[in-house]
């Protein structure tokens, strides 16, 4: 079985991490993502910190991807896009509102070269409102929708999530959009524009707060590492290092307390029922602190499992590195890099069980590529003579890992 997108070929024009996000799931699924590169590069290239000089973050997600350096001011340079769109199934781009039509690049104007072309918009706000056409970060939209107001302790101040939730979460809404709409191309013909931004995925992400505060007219508060709707839940400190308890209803109660040989929490009736152990939070946790801090957070661990007590252990990065779990899902596989050997990457965390050619079976695969590492590629695809191809690099608008050769295949290894 062929990967699930072979055969469909994207357009990137994104840049920095939610657009590029959503080309490397789709180029994990199969597709043939051809990035076109500013001078300069993309700026995630330099999002430190640095492997042997490329950014971390542009390694994670632009593997598998080929990379055109071209300079998109330059109308010869916009003419061999739209050539290569033509050719194309998807584009995809964040600029601000109104650049892709300053640039002939706009939805409208494409789908006169490809009119069955599925054209896909990243953008901060959205295509409507007062805000649609301001730029914003990650950051700005977790605390611009109320995911800063609940995340930290409730004596502390508004914290941001510690990953790109909001960049990865537009990504992945973007991604599913492209393929309901090639999926909907695929039964009607018919392309269409589709869309995603980090403050709609951010409003749908505070869902539940959303619903209680309209049901019950109270702000929520920051809760730790706890959920407003259960407790007990969160982290406990143990004699050394901490686990994660989550308790969901009155059944995992009982089984904790009898793990922890506490049956007088079981019986006290403040904390019967979830309602109860909700409203008496905290001196519920206080308790449970002290039994917890008594003993060893593996010894706990092993006690709560026994018992079917949901729990984790608190993993740093170089621990989940050393996780037995971690290294059954194979969430890391090897690439070809020039500059970083012995390189490893993550992939998508989806499984086709019927694919010979999954994600998750692959032993290696092509890292991000160098900028411009397949610019003369690309355009001799576009249909891109070798004269126009010196002319544009002489004109330095375009750019490739030297000047334009002979047609030789593929230029290098990495991403190729």
């Amino acid at each position: 079985m062929a990967a699930p997108l072979e055969g469909i070929r994207v357009v990137d024009v994104t840049t920095n991490i939610a657009g590029p996000t959503l080309t490397w799931i789709l180029a994990e699924l199969g597709a043939d993502v051809i990035k076109i590169e500013r001078p300069g590069g993309d700026e995630a290239r330099a999002m430190g910190p640095l492997w042997n000089g490329h950014g971390a973050y542009f390694l994670a997600i632009n593997t598998g991807k080929r990379s055109a350096a071209l300079d998109l001011k330059d109308e010869r340079v916009r003419g061999w896009v739209r050539r290569l769109v033509a050719g194309a199934d998807v584009f995809v781009e964040n600029f601000r509102r109104g650049k892709a039509e300053s640039l002939g690049l706009g939805y409208e104007q494409l789908r006169q070269v490809r009119p069955d072309l599925v054209y896909c918009s990243v953008s901060a706000f959205g295509e409507e409102g007062p805000d649609a056409a301001k730029p914003g970060y990650d950051s700005i939209l977790q605390a611009r929708t109320g995911i800063m107001s609940v995340t930290g302790t409730p004596d502390g101040p508004p914290v941001r999530a510690g990953v790109s939730i909001l960049d990865g979460g537009t990504a992945m809404w973007g991604a599913l959009a492209v393929v309901s709409a090639l999926f909907r191309r695929s039964r009607t013909g018919r392309g269409q524009r589709v869309g995603a931004s980090l403050f709609e995925t951010g409003v749908g992400w505070m869902n539940y707060h959303l619903m209680a505060f309209q049901g019950t007219g109270q702000v929520p508060p920051r809760q730790g590492s706890g959920h407003n709707a259960f407790a007990p839940y969160g982290a406990f400190p143990c004699r050394n290092g901490a686990i994660v308890v989550g308790i969901s209803n009155d059944r995992l109660f009982q089984r904790l307390c009898a793990a922890l040989q506490m049956p007088e929490l079981a019986a006290d009736p403040r904390f019967r029922d979830n309602p109860g152990r909700v409203a008496n939070r905290e001196e519920l946790d206080r308790l449970l602190t002290d039994r917890f801090r008594q003993d060893d957070a593996g010894t706990w661990l092993a006690r709560l499992e026994a018992a079917g007590v949901p729990c984790g252990p608190l993993r740093t990065v170089p621990e989940l590195l050393e996780d037995p779990q971690f290294h059954a899902a194979a969430m890391l596989v090897a690439a070809r890099h020039p500059d970083i050997p012995g390189l490893k990457v993550p992939r998508i965390p989806i499984r086709f069980a019927e694919a010979a050619e999954a994600a998750e079976h692959r032993e290696i695969v092509n890292g991000a590529p160098l900028l411009g590492q397949h610019t003369w590629e690309v355009l001799r695809e576009a249909g891109c003579g070798e004269r126009e191809m010196e002319a544009l690099w002489r004109d330095g608008v375009a750019w490739g890992l030297g000047p334009p050769a002979p047609n030789s295949g593929p230029e290098g290894a990495a991403g190729g």
